[in-house]
C-alpha cells in the first residue's frame, strides 16, 4: 500500500484545493444535517465544507493513515475516521457524500457509485470530482515510461491508464436512482513555478504508487526518463512559468 506524502501532496496545494472550492459552490442544500467527506486526505476541503455549513455534523473519511495525520494540525469541529472507501459504511444517512480526487484510485465504478446513493438520506446529494486528463502528457508519459524501461514487468500491471469513466457512463448508472443530475467539466491550468515542476506535481499524486516500487537507482532513472519527456510536453514559458493544463470531470446526483 502506498504510504501517502502530505508536503509532497501539498505542495501545489492551492491549485489542489480550487476544484473542491468550485464544486461546493455549485452544491444547492441549504443546511443539510449529516455530511461526509471521502478521501478528505489532508482535510483542506473538509473544513470548507464545515465552515459553509458549520450546523452539520461533518465527517472526514481517508484511507492514509499519513494523510490523516496532517488534520490533526486543523482547528475545526470535524471528525476524522480511517476506512476503505471499498467497504466504508456511514454512521446514519447522509445529507451530502462529498469526494474530490479520490475515486480514480478505486476499480469497480459500475457498482461503487450506486452503493452510495444508497447510503444518501432522500433528497440528498453525491457530489463527485475526479480528474479526466488520462489522455494528457502527464499521464499517457507514466505509461509509455513504464513499457519502455527494464521494469516494465515490475510496473505495468499497476498502471492505473483509464480509471475513470466518460460522464454519459456515469448517468446511466446514477439516473435510475436520482431524480437529478447535474454534470460538468472544467479544464485548469495551472501556472507552476519552479524546476521540473509538472514532475513534482505527479510525485505527489499518480507517480508515487509506482515508484513507490521501485529502489534507487531504478527509481532515479525512470524519473529521469520521465522528467526528459515531460519537458518537452510542457516546456517553461518565456518568463520561466510553466503551464500545466488539467481536465476534471464533476457531478452531482440527487437521491430520488
Amino acid at each position: 500500500m502506498t504510504t501517502w506524502n502530505p508536503s509532497q501532496y501539498l505542495r501545489f496545494g492551492n491549485e489542489r484545493l480550487q476544484p473542491v472550492i468550485d464544486l461546493i459552490g455549485r452544491i444547492p442544500l441549504e443546511s443539510p444535517q449529516v455530511i461526509y467527506d471521502l478521501g478528505c486526505g489532508t482535510g483542506s476541503g473538509t473544513v470548507i465544507l464545515k465552515e459553509r455549513w458549520p450546523g452539520a455534523i461533518v465527517t472526514g473519511v481517508d484511507a492514509s493513515e499519513s494523510m490523516l495525520a496532517r488534520t490533526q494540525t486543523l482547528q475545526s469541529d470535524v471528525s476524522w475516521q480511517l476506512s476503505d472507501l471499498n467497504t466504508w459504511e456511514p454512521d446514519a444517512p447522509a445529507n451530502l457524500i462529498f469526494s474530490n480526487a479520490v475515486f480514480h484510485w478505486l476499480d469497480n465504478h459500475q457498482s461503487l457509485f450506486p452503493k452510495l446513493v444508497t447510503k444518501l438520506a432522500s433528497g440528498g446529494i453525491l457530489a463527485v470530482q475526479m480528474p479526466q486528463n488520462w489522455r494528457a502528457p502527464t499521464h499517457r508519459l507514466i505509461a509509455e515510461v513504464v513499457r519502455s524501461g527494464p521494469w516494465r514487468a515490475q510496473l505495468e500491471r499497476h498502471v492505473r491508464e483509464f480509471p475513470v469513466l466518460e460522464g454519459q457512463e456515469y448517468y446511466d448508472l446514477l439516473s435510475s436512482q436520482t431524480n437529478s443530475i447535474d454534470m460538468w467539466e472544467t479544464t485548469y491550468y495551472h501556472i507552476l513555478d519552479g524546476q521540473d515542476p509538472v514532475v513534482e506535481w505527479t510525485k505527489g499524486s499518480i507517480l508515487k504508487p509506482l515508484l513507490d516500487l521501485l529502489e534507487c537507482p531504478e527509481s532515479e532513472d525512470f524519473l529521469e526518463m520521465y522528467r526528459g519527456k515531460i519537458a518537452q510536453a510542457y516546456p517553461q514559458r518565456s518568463d520561466g512559468k510553466t503551464v500545466l493544463q488539467f481536465r476534471r470531470l464533476f457531478f452531482m446526483a440527487t437521491k430520488a
